[in-house]
C-alpha cells in the first residue's frame, strides 16, 4: 500500500501486541496510510501507520526504519467512531471530512432530495485511505489528464481523470486511493431517495445499486455534469427548468449505463404529445408566472404527470424543451418592456425572472442576437 509520504514498502516486523503476526507488506484490513513523523541523524525513520478496521477499532503502528534493524515499538489499539456509519448532514460534508481539504464550492441552489451542486475546483494529490460516505458521488474532469487508482471490494480501478470521463463513488463504498493533482473536477451529489425516485417515475425495477467507476468515458455524462457546474447556468433562477431536466438526466444516465436495475424497453411512457387542453394549461401558467422561477414538478403536477413524461410530451407538442419554451416567452415580454424608457434594465430583467442583469443580458443576447442596452437603443 503506498503513502502520501511513504519512502517504500515497509516489512512487518513482529509486533509486540499481535505477536503471531507475520512477516510482509504492512497491510490492514481497509488499508494503510503511511506518513513519516519523525527522523534522526542515524536515518531512523519512524512511521505512523494507521488502518481503519471493523468494529470502530483503529490501529496506529509505530514503526522504526533502520539499515541493520526493523522492529515495530509498539502497536496501539484504540476505540473511535466508525468513519463509514458516522451521520453526515450530507455527502458533500462528508467528502470534506473524507480528503481533509478545504470544502467543495458547493452552488448556491436547492434541489429536492438533497442534491447538491458544486462549481468546479482544484483538487490536489491524493495517497491513502478514504471511509465511505452517505450518498452516491458523480465527477467529471477537465484539462490535462492525470493518473488515478482506486482499490474498492478487493478489485483495483485504474484510469486517467480527463475530460468526457466519470468516477461514481456509490454509497458508503470505502478504499485506498492514489490521485495526481492538480486535478480540475466537479461534483454532482445525490441521495438514494433521489435515485429511488427517478428508479420509480421511470419504472425500473428492483433496488437501485450503482457500479464503482474511475475515469470511465461517457461523453454524455460528463456534459450533463459540466452544464450542472456551469456558475451562469446554477446561480441563475431562471434556469430552475433547465437545472431540474439536467439532474434527472444525470439519474437516467447512472441507471442506464451505471447502475444493477432492470429499466424498461421505453423511459418514454407517453406515446404521443399533450392533450389540447394541458398544453393550454401549462403555457398559460407559465406566461402567467415569467416573472417567478418554475419547476418541473410545478408544471407536471397541473396536468396529472411525473416530470420526466411531462418533458417529453412538452417536447412532441411544441419542438422545445419546456426551459426553452419560457425562455423565449420571456424575451419576448422583455422586448416589449424594454420600449418603454422609463423602464431600467434592472427593473425588466426582475421583471422576467432574472434577478441578475447580467444572466438577464446573457439570455437576451442567445436569443435575440443583441444586449438589452443595444435592442433599446435601436427603437
Amino acid at each position: 500500500m503506498r503513502g502520501a509520504h511513504s519512502q517504500g514498502k515497509l516489512k512487518r516486523p513482529h509486533c509486540v501486541d499481535h505477536p503471531d503476526e507475520s512477516a510482509g507488506e504492512l497491510v490492514a484490513p481497509g488499508g494503510l496510510c503511511f506518513s513519516p513523523i519523525a527522523a534522526n541523524q542515524s536515518d531512523i525513520a519512524t512511521f505512523r501507520t494507521t488502518a481503519f478496521i471493523p468494529g470502530n477499532v483503529v490501529k496506529y503502528w509505530h514503526v522504526d526504519e533502520a539499515p541493520a534493524a526493523d522492529a515495530v515499538k509498539h502497536c496501539v489499539t484504540k476505540t473511535m467512531p466508525d468513519p463509514v456509519h458516522t451521520p453526515e448532514r450530507n455527502p458533500s460534508q462528508s467528502m470534506f471530512r473524507i480528503l481533509s481539504e478545504a470544502p467543495p464550492p458547493l452552488a448556491p441552489i436547492h434541489l429536492k432530495c438533497g442534491t447538491e451542486l458544486t462549481h468546479r475546483f482544484v483538487r490536489g494529490t491524493r495517497y491513502g485511505y478514504a471511509p465511505g460516505m452517505p450518498g452516491h458521488l458523480v465527477g467529471t474532469y477537465y484539462g490535462e489528464p492525470q493518473h488515478s487508482a482506486w482499490t474498492v471490494e478487493r478489485r483495483r480501478l485504474s484510469a486517467p481523470l480527463r475530460p468526457n470521463s466519470i468516477t461514481v463513488i456509490p454509497d458508503r463504498h470505502d478504499g485506498d486511493w492514489e490521485v495526481e493533482g492538480p486535478l480540475h473536477v466537479s461534483h454532482v451529489y445525490l441521495t438514494n431517495e433521489r435515485l429511488e425516485h427517478c428508479r420509480t417515475l421511470i419504472g425500473g425495477r428492483g433496488n437501485v445499486e450503482l457500479m464503482a467507476r474511475v475515469g470511465s468515458e461517457d461523453a454524455v455524462t460528463s456534459q450533463i455534469l459540466a452544464i450542472l457546474s456551469n456558475p451562469d447556468v446554477i446561480a441563475d433562477p431562471s434556469a430552475n427548468l433547465l437545472v431540474d431536466r439536467a439532474v434527472d438526466l444525470l439519474c437516467i444516465q447512472l441507471l442506464r449505463l451505471h447502475s444493477i436495475v432492470q429499466l424498461p424497453q421505453s423511459l418514454a411512457h407517453t406515446r404521443g404529445g399533450l392533450a389540447r387542453w394541458q398544453l393550454k394549461r401549462v403555457t398559460d401558467y407559465m406566461l402567467a408566472h415569467l416573472d417567478k422561477p418554475i419547476g418541473l414538478d410545478e408544471l407536471a403536477s397541473l396536468i396529472g404527470l411525473s416530470r420526466y413524461h411531462f418533458c417529453t410530451a412538452f417536447r412532441l407538442s411544441t419542438g422545445l424543451t419546456p426551459h426553452v419554451w419560457l425562455s423565449r416567452q420571456r424575451m419576448l415580454l422583455a422586448q416589449r418592456l424594454l420600449s418603454d424608457p422609463n423602464l431600467l434594465i434592472s427593473e425588466v430583467a426582475l421583471a422576467v425572472g432574472y434577478s441578475t442583469q447580467s444572466a438577464f443580458a446573457q439570455t437576451f443576447r442567445r436569443i435575440v442576437g443583441t444586449t438589452p442596452r443595444s435592442f433599446r437603443r435601436s427603437l
